[in-house]
């Protein structure tokens, strides 16, 4: 089959690779009619490439039609249509039963001592084949995968594998009022789409940060209040003139560890470049690496006793936070990994029953499989009003 495969830092490609097959019986193989590209894969090809291998097939958001199922598979069959959540989970183990997918004790990475694993995502999160490819193997046929109806456009559903449960779980997390206030930090796909979610769950004021002029104008077209800056000082000086001078009652930090303005931790990253992976993997393990700069604006721009919602993806063991200005504004703060089986009832009966949140057009990019090393690129350099990119083999 056709497959992404990772090569280097910026260096993707599209290779035969072999076919999966059925490992468990109670795995199924699914034909890939849909695979996003996500934020955090251009993360594999900058600062987290030093846990990646020659070879590794990428992505994690994928969906398509089983064609092949294990014996003891009843849950789904050949023909049905499925999304497949990143997170790898059993379904069945304590964490699970706690809507804690991603800490799955099944599938638990203890030997790296990290949560579940993901599809196409590092050693550090098992190294397990992703979804940019035609097929993919999905263990745990009778639970992980999301069963959903036929539509014209994989668009409808697509989007549970990643997008909308993070941004679901990111908007659930900041615990904003009813009628009340939140700003996000960026304006990817992640945030564009916890913006809708906050409008859509109750929030009366939704404002936005960011500094490409493509995404400020399509959350604008939302009806989002856009800040067209990144930089701290305008970030907090417009979302208080914004909220009576307090601040929001949230703030939904989607940038994470590369945002712009942190000169150190902008080096540390770039010298990763040229420093041997086997250093770079252990000194990633007990550093701090990340620039905070969205961080620390989300820091000052909460409101006291307000909340942070992480969904950023950082990757720093050591990184240093003010924890004395944390603790003086009383704030709270929540993070991690998207439960994505937690969200799904909430949100399919939304995609059943009309479209809400915009789904169907969400994609700015439908590209053949083929194309991808061209729309990881601009995916990357931001080029051709690129938000969100969806292959298709």
């Amino acid at each position: 089959m056709r497959a992404v495969t990772w090569h280097g830092r910026g260096d993707v490609r599209v290779e035969t690779v072999p076919d999966p097959t059925i490992q468990d019986q109670t795995d199924v193989i699914v034909e890939i009619t849909s695979s996003g590209i996500c934020g955090s894969d251009l993360h594999l090809i900058e600062v987290l490439a030093p846990f990646m291998t020659v070879g590794d097939i990428m992505g994690h958001e994928p969906m398509g039609i089983v064609r092949e199922v294990g014996r003891e598979v009843t849950a789904v069959k050949p023909g049905d249509r499925v999304v497949v959540p990143f997170n790898i989970n059993c379904g069945t183990c304590w964490m699970c039963s706690q809507g804690l997918q991603s800490q799955c004790e099944t599938t638990q990475n203890r030997e790296q001592g990290f949560g579940a694993s993901l599809f196409g995502y590092t050693k550090l999160y098992g190294q397990v084949p992703g979804g940019q490819a035609e097929y993919l193997r999905v263990p745990f046929g009778n639970t992980l995968p999301i069963k959903v109806p036929d539509a014209p456009l994989d668009d409808r559903y697509v989007y549970l594998s990643d997008v909308l449960s993070t941004a679901w779980q990111a908007v659930q997390y900041a615990g904003i009022p009813d009628g009340g206030s939140v700003l996000v930090l960026g304006l990817g796909p992640i945030g564009d789409m916890a913006t809708r979610v906050a409008r859509h769950l109750g929030a009366g004021q939704v404002i936005a940060s960011d500094d490409v002029p493509e995404r400020l104008a399509r959350a604008r077209r939302n009806g989002i209040t856009v800040i067209d800056s990144t930089r701290q000082a305008d970030v907090v000086a417009r979302v208080r003139d914004l909220t009576d001078g307090r601040g929001p009652d949230a703030v939904i930090d989607a940038v994470g560890m590369e945002a712009h303005g942190s000169p150190v931790a902008w080096a540390v990253q770039k010298a990763s470049a040229v420093v041997p992976d086997m250093i770079m993997e252990k000194v990633m393990t007990v550093a701090g690496i990340d620039r905070l700069a969205a961080l620390n604006t989300a820091i000052e721009a909460v409101r006291r006793g307000g909340t942070i919602s992480l969904v950023g993806v950082y990757g720093g063991a050591t990184d240093p936070l003010p924890l004395m200005r944390m603790f003086d504004k009383q704030i709270q703060l929540r993070m991690g990994q998207a439960n994505v089986w937690r969200w799904v009832p909430d949100i399919l009966p939304l995609l059943i029953d009309g479209d809400p949140l915009g789904v169907d057009e969400f994609a700015t990019h439908r590209v053949p499989l083929e194309q991808a090393p061209e729309a990881y690129a601009n995916f990357r350099q931001k080029k051709d009003g690129t938000v969100k990119v969806l292959l298709q083999p």
